[in-house]
């Protein structure tokens, strides 16, 4: 059974950072990409940033100005999501989603690309 499990999210002042971690069982983590992606109520999925398998080609979505660092640990089974200098268009409902046994190190911030997906963590941000 697949299980993605995402945890670290909270509330957090303005201008701070948080990480949030994926911890992924089933699937072969060295064949695997991982994407992050939030959604606010009303709003549709939106791909933040993606790492490849198996030592992590990165894709981030140009909005976040650098400001989001992806990585992975595949001895852990854990993938991370730093976020820095967090600002008040960041709260949301962060997910990981996983991609397995595909050709290739690429990754995609496209939603439909991917076939396993974790209950999400909340984002909240304090002005």
């Amino acid at each position: 059974q697949v299980q993605l499990v995402e945890s670290g999210g909270g509330l957090v002042k303005s201008g701070d950072s948080l990480t949030l971690s994926c911890v992924i069982s089933g699937i072969p983590l060295d064949r695997t990409a991982v994407g992050w992606f939030r959604q606010v109520p009303g709003k549709g999925r939106e791909g933040v940033s993606c790492i490849g398998p198996p030592n992590g080609t990165t894709s981030h979505r140009d909005s976040i100005e650098g400001r989001f660092t992806i990585s992975r640990d595949n001895a852990k089974n854990v993938f991370s999501l730093q976020i820095n200098s967090l600002k008040t268009e960041d709260p949301a409902v962060y997910y990981c989603a996983a991609q397995t046994w595909y050709v290739g190190t690429y990754c995609s911030l496209r939603y439909l690309w991917y076939a396993y997906w974790g209950q999400g963590t909340h984002v909240n941000v304090s002005s």
